[in-house]
């Protein structure tokens, strides 16, 4: 591996413990706004003032953002290997492979194989700084996994087993194998309002916002992101 990829991973690495910390919240405002006053960063002004308007964050926020991203990358993309790698290594006591694949999918909007410095900001406005519905869009679109507008209960048990994988055998108390599926059939009996064995993206949020229960099991959803 040649240094400058050694330097790239290094510091995409460095930049998914940052997001990490972020959005479990776990990195104190203080801390965000000291490491933004510290940062010196090499930027495009208009792209990032472009970014600034389309999305949730301040300029100083996206600075700090692009130098994490792009500062040892110049390409300024993350395809779906990396994006693999720097999830097992958060990640190593289960198998993240699977949920890594769907969250790479739900990033990379445009389809094209590859996760740029635009797609990261424009989910992570959405995730961190969104309004309740649209985190919920977001996850509506993180569990259609084909991208028809509907979530079959197929679709929903295989991003279940995914972020179960991931989890590993070290929860406690010790997850049952049938887990995953119990989990889903609650969630899908309450979500398939008029029981046509799918269901659309008003049926999710409204289910969402009116069950407390799915709204905690949520949360498992955000944490893990």
């Amino acid at each position: 591996m040649s240094g400058c990829r050694k330097r790239c991973k290094r510091e995409i690495l460095k930049f998914a413990e940052y997001l990490l910390r972020l959005i479990t919240g776990s990195l104190h405002t203080d801390t965000v706004e000291d490491e933004m006053e510290m940062a010196t960063v090499r930027h495009r002004p208009e792209a990032l003032e472009l970014l600034e308007a389309q999305s949730k964050f301040t300029k100083k926020e996206l600075q700090i953002l692009y130098r994490g991203f792009k500062n040892e990358c110049p390409s300024g993309v993350v395809n779906e290997e990396t994006f693999k790698d720097i999830y097992s290594q958060f990640f190593p006591q289960g198998d993240s492979t699977t949920y890594a694949h769907f969250l790479f999918n739900a990033f990379d909007t445009d389809h094209n194989g590859s996760v740029s410095f635009e797609d990261f900001v424009m989910g992570l406005s959405i995730l961190l700084r969104g309004t309740v519905q649209e985190k919920l869009k977001w996850a509506f679109n993180l569990y259609d996994i084909n991208k028809d507008g509907y979530i079959t209960k197929e679709e929903m048990l295989d991003i279940m087993k995914a972020i179960y994988d991931m989890m590993g055998k070290c929860t406690y108390p010790v997850l049952k194998e049938d887990a995953p599926r119990q989990h889903v059939e609650t969630f899908f009996q309450k979500m398939d309002k008029n029981k046509d064995g799918v269901v659309t993206i008003d049926e999710f949020i409204e289910s969402c916002q009116k069950d407390e229960n799915i709204m905690r099991s949520m949360q498992l959803f955000e944490n893990v992101i």
